[in-house]
């Protein structure tokens, strides 16, 4: 009996927010993907068990230079952020030289810029989709979930770019890093938190202390769509200055630093990409 035909394709595993390996958000990217059915990729992601798996194909949109597609172990997503970069990131590697300054990623949510800088690849964060307060009966459960009351949290908002985010604005990096959420107790909602950091207690390598905290019930190391989500609130309401550096993954052992930078005409979230392996996949 012939054999299935066996589909092989470049494949990169990147560590985003990190200029070392092993210390940012992992994902895996797999190169030249249109010829892969929807079963085949959400397979692929189910298999590599990372927070997400992408997927390169020719874009659809002229005005873009490739599409992505951005897959969780469970579901597929129309935009993220370390996925963003780290796409960028393979699909760079992959032309040689590209002389712009910015390249267009075509992806579900639609078209996202990516810029790159001298220190890494920044993406144009998304507007809100829902910002303002949250409603009291989910603000009481967040604050259960997380074990906090109400006088321990400085301010409260939606931050949703997309995923559905909220964020909670405590005092201090130490409450943060304190946090032993409650995950039953918050499942199905995308909690974000910060504070800043203190120079005199915390050192000056990074402005602000984030944790993100899945809907599927884990903390994930470091996270681009809540980072963007947060400066466009931080900076709107004039707690964060236009250009600032986010701490994340502290907790699991990570060092991700994520940069923001707000000039004319976007706010810019991003960060180091750094390829740890290089590859096959086979479908």
């Amino acid at each position: 009996m012939q054999g299935k035909q066996t589909l092989t394709l470049g494949f990169q595993q990147v560590d985003v927010f990190s200029s070392q390996p092993l210390r940012g958000n992992p994902l895996a990217v797999v190169m030249d993907a249109d010829d892969l059915a929807d079963g085949q990729m959400a397979a692929f992601a189910n298999w590599t068990n990372l927070s997400e798996t992408t997927f390169l194909l020719r874009p659809q949109n002229p005005e873009a230079d490739y599409r992505v597609r951005i897959f969780t172990p469970l579901t597929e997503l129309p935009f993220a952020g370390h996925p963003t970069l780290g796409s960028c990131h393979a699909w760079l590697a992959a032309q040689g030289e590209f002389q712009r300054r910015d390249i267009v990623q075509e992806c579900a949510a639609g078209l996202i810029r990516v810029r790159k800088f001298e220190d890494g690849l920044a993406f144009a964060a998304p507007p809100l989709i829902r910002q303002g307060d949250l409603e009291p009966a989910l603000f009481e459960q967040v604050l259960n979930g997380l074990h906090l009351s109400r006088e321990d949290v400085v301010a409260a908002q939606w931050v949703d770019n997309g995923p559905g985010w909220l964020a909670l604005l405590l005092r201090s990096r130490r409450e943060v890093l304190a946090l032993k959420p409650d995950f039953r107790a918050i499942s199905g909602i995308r909690v974000g938190v910060c504070a800043p950091w203190h120079p005199q207690d915390d050192g000056r390598d990074a402005d602000f202390e984030v944790r993100a905290f899945t809907a599927a019930g884990f903390e994930d190391p470091v996270t681009g769509s809540l980072n963007a989500g947060i400066a466009c609130w931080l900076i709107g309401s004039g707690i964060a200055a236009t250009v600032y550096t986010a701490a994340q993954g502290t907790v699991l052992g990570r060092e991700g630093r994520v940069r923001v930078i707000q000039d004319t005409d976007a706010i810019w979230v991003g960060g180091n990409v750094t390829t740890c392996i290089t590859g096959t996949a086979s479908f």
